[in-house]
């Protein structure tokens, strides 16, 4: 058949082996342009070898394969660019958390970490708008982002009397599922939708501030929970972190400052 390779011939020209072009076969992503019905052997076109390339790039990049059957399958030139256009901005996201947990292992292994600067502060009881759910961990920043833009967006026209906080439950952290709470101090909280009054208790806490994003806000608490071990007598109670700036203020996140509260009982 003129124009046509067999299947090892067409692994020399693409650089696939042939193995994967039988996967590729069985998965819909590179159909062969034709099969000996008596001794079943593929052929492909000469014409398909761009294609091949293009679909072992996208494997090269992780591309899941029911995307790329999608690409493949499409003529339609924007449906196309939308879908590489996703799969790009995934592994824009995958880099960026590459690159912020080689920066949380940087300053853990840092010879001389900076010294912990601790504030001890009684937090009077604070009457806030609140909304309170029980959340997985895996989900809590989106819930909470989802959560800051119905609270500000309920709270439009009173006054906001301090910075936005939350309370998260231990359990958030021991078993992955727990109850918190994000809220907005203002002088008259409303009721309505999940927004509703809130009264965040007063307790001694020990306090420090952690700097930056929150890539690596667990190695402050680390930090924060070995002091409290050694010099407190720790109590039962969510943990506070109220977000003295955030990407709310500022795209810099080298200039975010989330404060951590450990709920303590002091006895001097």
């Amino acid at each position: 058949m003129p124009g046509t390779l067999t299947i090892g011939d067409f692994a020399r020209a693409t650089h696939i082996t042939i193995k994967t072009l039988r996967r590729y076969h069985e998965l819909g992503l590179l159909q062969p342009a034709a099969i000996d019905p008596s001794s079943g052997y593929r052929y492909y076109s000469t014409d398909q070898i761009p294609t091949a390339q293009v679909i072992r790039r996208f494997r090269d990049l992780d591309m899941p394969t029911r995307e790329i059957a999608a690409i493949v399958a499409t003529t339609d030139v924007d449906a196309r660019a939308r879908l590489i256009a996703h799969h790009l901005a995934r592994l824009e996201a995958q880099l960026d958390q590459t690159r912020a947990a080689v920066a949380s292992l940087r300053r853990l292994l840092e010879p001389d970490p900076p010294a912990l600067v601790v504030e001890h502060r009684a937090a009077p009881a604070l009457l806030v708008a609140a909304i309170t759910a029980s959340v997985a961990r895996d989900d809590v920043l989106d819930w909470y982002s989802e959560a800051m833009d119905e609270l500000r967006a309920a709270v439009v026209g009173s006054t906001v009397t301090g910075p936005a906080g939350g309370l998260y439950d231990n359990t958030l952290f021991t078993d992955d599922l727990g109850q918190a709470v994000v809220y907005l101090p203002v002088a008259s909280p409303p009721t309505t939708g999940r927004v509703a009054p809130f009264t965040v208790p007063a307790a001694e806490l020990a306090i420090v501030v952690h700097r930056g994003p929150h890539d690596d806000i667990d190695v402050t608490y680390g930090q924060l929970g070995s002091y409290v071990a050694r010099s407190e007598l720790t109590v039962a109670g969510p943990v506070r972190e109220i977000y003295l700036v955030g990407p709310r203020d500022t795209s810099d996140a080298s200039a975010w400052r989330t404060e951590i509260g450990w709920p303590v009982f002091r006895t001097g």
